[in-house]
């Protein structure tokens, strides 16, 4: 681990982005299920979009550098 992650481990929600986009990607590139009539990648891609200001939030709340 980096020594700034050492010193600042609320950095580590910035992660959660990069992995809802990318990480699950493979695994959620899916029409089936069908979520409010739409398929599941748009609502999962909905979700993290959704999630992304939250996790800076987050980040910000944790560090006040």
């Amino acid at each position: 681990m980096s020594d700034v992650l050492r010193r600042r481990p609320q950095l580590l929600w910035l992660l959660v982005p990069y992995v809802l986009y990318l990480g699950a990607l493979p695994w959620v590139n899916r029409v089936e299920p069908v979520v409010l009539g739409l398929p599941f990648l748009f609502v999962w891609l909905l979700g993290a979009t959704l999630l992304t200001p939250v996790a800076a939030w987050l980040t910000r709340r944790g560090d006040r550098r």
